[in-house]
């Protein structure tokens, strides 16, 4: 078989037999397992809140929890170890299922949460988070969380450091999905950090320490402030030096932008007074150029008017010699 089939085969293994003791185990408290192989056989170490009950009496249960594993699961001479939990209340496991069996008691889901994850951080944890999914209050899916303190939900931390947890509550209108979150009270995280007062350096870093004695770092120091005042004095000599240089520059340039405005507003004036004059002799142009025209205008109309009076009075003589020459003929 290839390796990639037997790490598949191995990982299923596990899934069911975790379920299985899920299933045999869960009044006992069942915590979670761990499963080696040894030359001996395979070795399975059973985390419970309660021991005595998957023991039992004069160790009947665990016997029979024994033989159920040889002939289900094909497992050589399976050892069992039962460990009792310190703390149930930061076993993921043990949390989750205990929250889904008080929602299966009718618990409100909102109560449940707060006193289940008010425990987690009264025991001890760092931080903690509850997922509740599903038909929590109606007919209607949907997801509420809790969340306490710290928790990291990715990376190697999340995967090394979080207890993670779930758990199943069947209700009437539907199953109800539980997931606990717990990081305990003794993780150590990437980014924590602590400071050591009162230490010695020699006894931490005695390399460190040889090397500045070496490199005499107390003769360096020693000498600095000297050329710090040196160098303060230099910076200030030279910022006052920079400073009447800008003053001296900002004269120059004020006294040349004052002339240049000036020439221009000159120009400008001499411009508006050009402008001026050639729009004056524009306008008496115009002016004599109109008068001419009113004259020869003038001129015309008494032309015409005296051939009209002319032609007037011919037209009047006609008709008298006209009127004189027909009395005649009466």
């Amino acid at each position: 078989m290839a390796d990639e089939q037997q790490f598949i085969e191995n990982g299923l293994q596990r899934s069911q037999i975790d379920e299985f003791f899920q299933e045999e185990l869960g009044r006992a408290g069942y915590g979670g397992m761990d499963v080696a192989k040894t030359p001996m056989g395979t070795q399975i170490v059973l985390k419970a809140e309660k021991p005595g009950m998957v023991i039992g009496k004069g160790g009947e249960n665990i016997r029979k929890v024994t033989t159920a594993l040889e002939e289900k699961f094909n497992l050589e001479d399976p050892q069992i170890d039962v460990q009792e939990v310190d703390e149930p209340d930061l076993n993921a496991r043990i949390v989750a299922d205990r929250l889904a069996n008080a929602l299966e008691r009718g618990w409100y889901f909102r109560k449940a949460g707060h006193t289940t994850i008010d425990r987690i951080m009264e025991a001890g944890a760092l931080g903690a988070e509850i997922v509740l999914s599903g038909k929590v209050t109606g007919a209607r899916s949907r997801v509420e969380k809790f969340n306490r303190g710290y928790i990291k939900h990715n990376g190697e931390p999340a995967e090394e450091i979080v207890d993670e947890g779930q758990g199943t509550a069947v209700m009437k209108l539907g199953t109800i999905g539980v997931t606990v979150k717990i990081i305990p009270p003794n993780a150590e995280l990437p980014d924590d950090f602590q400071i050591h007062e009162d230490m010695d350096p020699e006894e931490l870093v005695p390399e460190a320490v040889e090397a500045n004695e070496a490199e005499g770092v107390e003769e360096l120091l020693e000498g600095e402030p000297e050329e710090a005042e040196a160098a303060d004095e230099g910076v200030e000599a030279a910022a006052d030096e920079t400073v009447e240089t800008a003053a001296d520059d900002e004269a120059e340039l004020d006294e040349e932008v004052v002339e240049e405005v000036i020439e221009e507003e000159v120009a400008a004036d001499d411009d508006e007074d050009d402008a001026d004059a050639d729009a004056d002799a524009d306008a008496d142009a115009d002016a004599d150029a109109d008068d001419e025209d009113l004259e020869e205008l003038e001129e015309d109309v008494e032309a015409e008017a005296e051939e009209l009076v002319e032609e007037m009075e011919a037209d009047a003589d006609a008709d008298a010699d006209d009127e004189e020459d027909e009395g005649g003929d009466a």
